[in-house]
């Protein structure tokens, strides 16, 4: 009523009420009466806000990548913000210009600018898996740049979400990732078999040495029982030698004793010796040895008659 209005403020808006281009009163969550005709009013949000971002870069690979995540921030100056831009209302309490709208985008700006940097220094594949360290480096920088600083915004926290490379690229990654971890698979296949042959090796190995030995081992005992044998049989040896030795000397010995008996008669008859031993010779012996007297005498002797008798004596076991 007569250009006098009512205007109320939430605890989270900063207010500025200026007249003739100056302020009157100021602060947040204020409520007063004013002069429309007279005054300006103006009304910043100083509560936390987030500002959800997407935008793709560049790799140092010349790969395109997406970026995705969130800027957390409040005004800390509103007065410093509020000198740099317009955040005036109008009658309805609308704000007359698009700033407010240009200080989301200049964080945005500020905030990719700082991305960008260190998005250009990585690989695709160092970049995708950089969003922890990116943030580190990114989020100190982000405070102190001159944008911020410059409209008295305060920055709480920079959170990236994701870091993706194009469709095309992903599947290419896929694809090669699959042909590595098949790789990685048949390297681990080959490895087991290649243990599994080197432990059939060593088993071998063993089973050989073991046959080695015990044939080393039979080797020495036959060895041990030939040396054994060959000692027993030169002993025998030594004792058949001996033995021979023994038998020649009891011949010999015998041998002497014989000619040593027989030595007194070599020069005698054999008649005399004959008749010697005629007492104890057998009759037929006697009778044959006549007989051959006869018969060296034969030419002296015409004709000699032997009995039926005479014979049967002379055949007879008895010598009747």
């Amino acid at each position: 009523m007569f250009g006098i209005r009512y205007f109320k403020a939430p605890p989270t808006n900063w207010v500025a009420l200026f007249r003739n281009g100056r302020p009157s009163r100021e602060g947040p969550g204020l409520s007063f009466l004013y002069f429309g005709p007279s005054a300006t009013l103006v009304s910043i949000p100083v509560a936390t806000s987030d500002l959800p971002f997407a935008f793709t870069e560049i790799a140092a690979d010349f790969q395109t990548v997406t970026v995705q995540g969130q800027l957390a921030w409040r005004v800390a100056d509103p007065r410093k913000l509020a000198a740099a831009l317009d955040f005036s209302l109008d009658a309805r309490g609308d704000y007359r210009s698009e700033d407010p709208e240009k200080l989301r985008e200049r964080l945005l700006a500020t905030a990719q600018v700082l991305v960008r940097g260190e998005i250009q220094k990585l690989p695709l594949r160092e970049a995708l898996g950089a969003a922890d360290r990116i943030t580190v480096e990114v989020l100190p920088r982000l405070r102190g740049a001159e944008p911020v600083v410059a409209l008295g915004v305060e920055v709480l926290g920079l959170s990236i979400l994701s870091i993706r490379p194009t469709p095309e690229m992903a599947r290419a990654l896929e694809a090669e990732a699959r042909e590595a971890l098949q790789r990685q698979s048949d390297l681990a296949i080959y490895e087991r078999r290649n243990s599994a042959v080197e432990q059939e090796r060593r088993i071998k190995e063993n089973e050989l040495s073991t046959e080695i030995a015990v044939e080393e081992k039979k080797r020495t005992i036959r060895e041990t029982q030939m040396a054994a044998e060959i000692s027993v049989e030169e002993k025998r040896t030594a004792l058949i030698e001996q033995r021979s030795a023994n038998d020649r000397k009891d011949a010999d010995a015998k041998g002497y004793a014989l000619e040593t008996t027989l030595k007194p008669l070599k020069g005698m008859d054999w008649r005399l010796l004959s008749a010697v031993t005629a007492g104890g010779t057998d009759p037929r012996v006697s009778i044959a040895m006549a007989f051959r007297e006869l018969a060296e005498n034969a030419s002296k002797i015409g004709e000699i008659n032997v009995t039926p008798d005479l014979l049967r004596s002379l055949l007879s076991p008895s010598g009747k």
